[in-house]
């Protein structure tokens, strides 16, 4: 597991000195960069890391203590880093990756300054509503409904979903969230892979992240936030059944350490 993933990792990250060949090209880079497919490796919890126009982006890196986890923090080398709250099962590793790695950190203001104030000094604070463009694509954070305390106690500002415009396509990351109704105009941004909470009691459940898919009209839909502890366990590949039954949506249930391509 450990050496594919570093294969495929070696190979995406190859791509960055074809971006400076492909950069002479004109008007044919567009083209190229949009045959390159991107890489979603669920990596248990609310973990993620999408391999993208060369760069590798982990979010909510939460690997020490998390049961789910079929990595360790070491064994990752992001690019980028996004955070969508200060919750520990999120923020998890964060601090050591930045300091091993220098990725940049993007996070809410007031993370980014908790995170600046322990020796990350790579971050790029954003807030609610704002977009910015990076090398891997475009960052949106989205409204979330829940909260987002730091470990030590500390204001982590509002909790964010992540919509992610990349060369092949939309990614929205719920992230932790209970249900809402704006949920159907991010849905307008044309989702092509949605990853929604189903754990309940700290987020949507089943029913709940059901009615988000038909809010949010997505493509396809990954579950997460779930079966990392009893309090959260539920039966994803049920769930799956109800949401191919009930919408043109197409469930795609992952174990920690599989991937799927978003086009």
């Amino acid at each position: 597991m450990r050496r594919a993933r570093e294969t495929a990792v070696r190979e995406w990250r190859n791509q960055d000195s074809a971006d400076t060949f492909r950069a002479r090209l004109g008007p044919f880079p567009a083209l190229i960069r949009r045959s390159m497919t991107t890489r979603i490796t669920f990596l248990g919890h609310g973990t993620f890391e999408i391999l993208t126009a060369g760069k590798s982006v982990v979010i909510d890196p939460f690997f020490t203590g998390n049961p789910a986890a079929t990595l360790a923090a070491e064994d990752v080398s992001p690019d980028y880093i996004i955070m969508s709250h200060g919750h520990g099962d999120h923020i998890g590793d964060v601090i050591a990756i930045a300091q091993r790695t220098g990725a940049q950190v993007i996070a809410s203001h007031e993370i980014t300054e908790w995170l600046g104030a322990r020796g990350v000094p790579n971050t790029h604070a954003m807030n609610t509503g704002g977009s910015h463009g990076f090398e891997f694509g475009t960052v949106k954070l989205t409204i979330a409904h829940h909260s987002s305390m730091l470990p030590d106690g500390s204001n982590g500002g509002s909790p964010c979903g992540i919509l992610l415009r990349l060369d092949d396509g939309t990614i929205y990351h719920a992230a932790d969230t209970g249900l809402f109704y704006d949920m159907k105009l991010i849905g307008e941004e044309g989702i092509d892979l949605a990853i929604l909470p189903i754990g309940d009691n700290f987020t949507m459940g089943p029913d709940d992240a059901l009615r988000a898919v038909k809010l949010i009209r997505p493509k396809r839909v990954i579950p997460n936030h779930y079966n990392t502890w009893p309090l959260i366990d539920q039966d994803a590949n049920a769930w799956a059944e109800r949401v191919k039954s009930e919408t043109t949506c197409e469930p795609i249930v992952l174990e920690p350490g599989q991937s799927t391509s978003l086009s």
